[in-house]
């Protein structure tokens, strides 16, 4: 593909299909903040939840489901009574940690916070 050119002779680059699935896979809503949690180690599912102010239980399931099944978590049960499962990165899902460090430091930059609340990273 050969970049285009506008009107004013800037050129227009096409989106790279990679580039375009990878940043759908972890722009989904909720998404960016699951992996958030689990960048600080193998969690179970009541506290990634608690982690996350305003995530559903629907909506934490059906994310944990999407991460298991696009390789970047992965889903552990303990053999204990009663089971116990925990989620954790894998090399995949944690390769994604400098990405999300560079966008925490733009939007400390450039996002003001909603009605002056407090700072969380």
């Amino acid at each position: 593909m050969s970049a285009e050119r506008t009107p004013g002779g800037a050129e227009v680059h096409p989106v790279c299909v990679r580039f375009h699935a990878a940043i759908e896979m972890i722009g989904t809503r909720w998404t960016g903040a699951v992996l958030r949690a689990l960048f600080t180690g193998q969690h179970r599912y009541a506290q990634i939840k608690a982690a996350i102010p305003g995530i559903s239980d629907t909506m934490l399931a059906q994310r944990l489901r999407e991460l298991q099944d696009s390789g970047l978590i992965e889903r552990h049960v303990l053999p204990e009574t009663p089971v116990q499962v925990e989620y954790r990165l894998t090399d995949k899902g944690r390769d994604l940690e400098p990405v999300l460090a560079a966008i925490i430091t733009w939007s400390h930059t450039w996002i003001p916070l909603p009605g002056g609340a407090g700072s969380t990273s």
